[in-house]
C-alpha cells in the first residue's frame, strides 16, 4: 500500500463517475482538486461531510477548487446518494479498490471491537500540476470545507 506525503505527485486516477462517465484526475490540470475519500454512501459521517462540501460548493468553485469524492460504492449507490442529498460534485466509483490502494487509504478499521478492512477517511488537496499539497488525516466531517480553506488560505 502506498504511503503518500505532501509534495508527492498524486497517483493518476481514471474511474467511472456516478453516471458511468470516465473521469481522470488529469481532466482537472490547472485547478486545485479536493480529492476526498469516504467509507460509504449515505452513512451519517459521510453524509455530513458531503453535505458540508455541497453547502460550500459555489464558494469553492469561485476559488477554482474542484471537489471529487471517492468511495468503493458503485455508480448506482453514488447516484442515489447524490439525488437524495442534492450533491453538485462528482463521486467516483472505486469498486475494484485501485484508487484507495494507490492513495494508501484502504486499511484496517475497528468498530465496536470488530476489525475489518475499509476506506480510511482522508482528504488530499492536489495543486494544478498534480502535486499533493496537503493531506488531511483527521477529517472533521461537519466542517471539511473549513479544514480545506484553512490550509489553502495559509
Amino acid at each position: 500500500m502506498a504511503t503518500l506525503k505532501e509534495g508527492d505527485q498524486a497517483p493518476a486516477i481514471t474511474s467511472k463517475d456516478q453516471n458511468g462517465n470516465e473521469v481522470s484526475l488529469s481532466d482537472y490540470k490547472g485547478k486545485t482538486v479536493v480529492l476526498y475519500f469516504y467509507p460509504k454512501d449515505d452513512t451519517p459521517g459521510c453524509t455530513a461531510e458531503a453535505c458540508d462540501f455541497r453547502d460550500n460548493y459555489q464558494g469553492l468553485l469561485a476559488k477554482g477548487i474542484i471537489v471529487l469524492g471517492v468511495s468503493v460504492d458503485d455508480e448506482k449507490s453514488h447516484q442515489k446518494f447524490i439525488t437524495k442529498h442534492n450533491l453538485p460534485f462528482t463521486l467516483l466509483a472505486d469498486t475494484d479498490q485501485k484508487i484507495v490502494n494507490d492513495y494508501g487509504v484502504w486499511g484496517e478499521k475497528n468498530m465496536y471491537g470488530k476489525k475489518y478492512m475499509g476506506t480510511v477517511r482522508t482528504t488530499f488537496i492536489i495543486d494544478g500540476e498534480g502535486k499533493i499539497i496537503h493531506i488531511i488525516k483527521k477529517v472533521d466531517t461537519k466542517n471539511p470545507t473549513q479544514q480545506v480553506l484553512n490550509l489553502i488560505n495559509n
